[in-house]
């Protein structure tokens, strides 16, 4: 997905948030790549003030990962022969079923907001990856996305079935590397409902 969004100053606080969102939507988008792990294994943690996630345990999990490994596992996990162990859809969760009203509303939404789907994209825009990595843009960009905004589609759109999806991804029968990448997810979806709660 793309948007063109305006020029802001961006909150150390928001630019946490946003690159949080763009690693697990990296993550989760497609299997890992040499440049995520070189990504992921390079963010120095040693005083960082995010000890609510479990930065070390997904840094440790990557690290001696093997590649092809990794993509096997993706693939077991989301992609399978007809489908993966997970179905990691924000229609699913909601109403059982891929591509109902959610999806819809989704659509109707991020077009309202200016995002628009790109031409090499296969996967419905209700994909836990692709959530991800809208929340990263308008995290990043709060001068065009404000507060009000990203709070609302948090809430409708993530905030209802992320945790239960992490949960499932912790204990699906081929989550290896992806265990802790869902208990990372886990903890920052409920550090996020904490920060909606919060006033501004």
């Amino acid at each position: 997905m793309t948007s063109q969004p305006a020029v802001s100053v961006v909150t150390e606080e928001q630019h946490a948030r946003s690159g949080t969102y763009t690693l697990l939507g990296a993550l989760l988008n497609s299997p890992c790549s040499e440049p995520v792990v070189n990504l992921l294994t390079s963010i120095d943690i040693s005083d960082s003030s995010g000890e609510a996630l479990p930065w070390s345990k997904l840094q440790s999990g990557i690290v001696n990962a093997d590649l092809d490994d990794l993509a096997h596992e993706y693939h077991a996990l989301f992609v399978g022969l007809g489908r993966g162990e997970l179905l990691p859809y924000g229609s699913v969760y909601l109403t059982g079923f891929l591509q109902e009203k959610p999806l819809a509303d989704l659509r109707a939404n991020l077009q309202e907001l200016g995002f628009e789907v790109t031409d090499n994209t296969h996967e419905p825009e209700d994909h836990v990856g692709a959530l991800c990595e809208v929340m990263g843009i308008m995290a990043g960009s709060p001068n065009e996305f404000s507060h009000e905004t990203q709070m609302a589609f948090f809430s409708q759109h993530m905030g209802p079935w992320m945790t239960e999806f992490f949960d499932d991804l912790i204990k699906a029968r081929e989550s290896g590397f992806y265990r802790s990448v869902g208990e990372f997810g886990r903890a920052f979806i409920a550090i996020e409902k904490q920060y909606f709660a919060m006033e501004v």
